[in-house]
């Protein structure tokens, strides 16, 4: 089974490295890195070049926002299995994608999802908030639940048949592909109860009152796009982060 991993970057030098080193660990054999660049003028090009995986597949070309940079290196992507690896973000250890693999094994399931831990920008070992994702059960939707988008891998056959991200989107983009994917879609999702990502805070939907303002605003029409839900939704999605401040992984 061959597994492609998207990064859609731009000038991601400072993060990046531990990004590439975190795939190039894994012991799953059959690893695409499909990268999406964005026209970096970083270093980015250069580190990839010199330290990329060696199964990399290489773009850069000017995009008009990062659902369509995602929604490009998807469309270049060769793996029987899709997932995203942003260039903020690292994976856990060498055996997640491995038991990614093993888990799309299962032809009951059309993708699979794990825990997310978000941490320091600064200090990458510094666990900020613990995501405990648990099984999914379609009710939770509506009480504001999805599982954690970097931790999300689908067969590809979920993007032929329910589609990319709608690029209309600029911060919830990933939101409202997971409720159609979740709904219209009927996609089937197992749950790897570890953690399978560590993600850097300090992203875009949170750098200031008015980006968290739009975040809200987006996903409401996604809420309300997809009918699971209203007002109520989206507090719930908004609170159930409370716990995970005071939560730490086992």
């Amino acid at each position: 089974m061959k597994i492609s991993v998207v990064t859609a970057v731009i000038n991601g030098g400072d993060t990046l490295p531990q990004t590439v080193e975190s795939l190039r660990a894994q012991t799953c054999p059959d690893i695409e890195h499909v990268v999406q660049d964005g026209g970096s003028t970083d270093g980015t090009l250069d580190y990839l070049s010199q330290h990329g995986h060696p199964h990399m597949a290489l773009v850069s070309a000017a995009d008009g926002g990062i659902y369509e940079a995602i929604n490009a290196g998807i469309a270049r992507a060769s793996g029987d299995v899709i997932g995203l690896l942003h260039a903020d973000d690292y994976l856990a250890g060498p055996e997640v994608i491995a038991e990614v693999a093993k888990a799309m094994q299962n032809p009951e399931i059309d993708g699979v999802y794990g825990d997310l831990e978000y941490v320091a920008r600064e200090d990458a070992n510094r666990v900020i908030r613990y995501w405990r994702a648990g099984d999914y059960a379609p009710a939770r939707l509506r009480r504001g639940w999805m599982p954690p988008h970097p931790t999300l891998y689908l067969r590809r056959s979920v993007f032929d048949r329910a589609g990319l991200y709608d690029p209309s989107y600029r911060i919830s983009g990933d939101y409202d592909g997971m409720l159609r994917w979740l709904t219209t879609g009927r996609v089937r999702l197992g749950y790897i109860p570890q953690v399978m990502v560590r993600m850097r805070i300090g992203g875009v939907s949170n750098r200031s009152f008015a980006q968290m303002l739009r975040k809200s605003r987006e996903d409401y029409r996604a809420i309300r796009r997809h009918k699971v839900g209203g007002i109520g939704t989206l507090l719930g999605k908004n609170l159930s982060k409370l716990p995970q401040f005071g939560r730490r992984s086992p």
